[in-house]
């Protein structure tokens, strides 16, 4: 009976020390739960960044420059004389000897064209002009100077089947005044209008 005992006795320790692993264990798997109970409590911060990013879709075809085409300019002449089926200047062309008159009474000369579009012509030079004193054949043409301007343009269909704009008034500036010859009723007839040229416009030449 006695032998018994101590083999008794050890066996109740080893029984609590088990126990007491086992609650050990317990309580520490607990506090692990309990932990992460209170992590779970806590409020949680959430941050998010916005990023831009390019565009990647393509432009409008509104959003791209547009080259529009330059309608076609017309070119337009002066005809001397007002006679379409003579000879017809264009800036450069008359710069010398560029008769206004079919009678020859009146010319430019030395002219230079600054301005000469399909709207209006603007040059500057001398204009020589006839006093017809006694008769424009034995007159005297006196040089003074001028500002010329063309305008009016009209389309002809010329006799060579030519289709051609040709201005139909001239005016005139002369910055230093007309000699006495040329003043009163024998001034020079200012503007010019060529009625015939203005006779034979047409829209269009088929």
């Amino acid at each position: 009976m006695r032998a018994l005992l101590p083999a008794v006795a050890l066996a109740a320790t080893l029984i609590v020390a088990t126990a007491g692993c086992q609650s050990s264990s317990s309580a520490t798997a607990g506090g692990t739960t309990t932990a992460s109970a209170g992590s779970s409590a806590s409020p949680s911060l959430s941050i998010s960044a916005s990023v831009s990013q390019p565009s990647l879709v393509p432009a409008s075809p509104s959003d791209s420059p547009v080259s529009v085409p330059t309608a076609h300019q017309p070119t337009v002449y002066f005809a001397e004389g007002g006679d379409t089926n003579g000879t017809s200047m264009h800036a450069s062309g008359c710069s010398a000897g560029c008769p206004l008159s079919g009678d020859g009474t009146t010319s430019l000369w030395n002219m230079t064209w600054p301005t000469w579009n399909p709207t209006v012509a603007i040059g500057t030079g001398t204009e020589k002009i006839d006093d017809c004193n006694p008769s424009c054949a034995t007159g005297k043409l006196y040089p003074v100077k001028v500002t010329v301007t063309f305008r009016d343009a009209v389309l002809v269909c010329t006799s060579q089947h030519v289709a051609r704009y040709y201005w139909t008034r001239a005016s005139f500036a002369w910055p230093a005044g007309l000699p006495t010859a040329l003043s009163g009723d024998n001034a020079p007839v200012n503007p010019v209008t060529y009625a015939n040229i203005t006779a034979e416009s047409t829209p269009s030449c088929g």
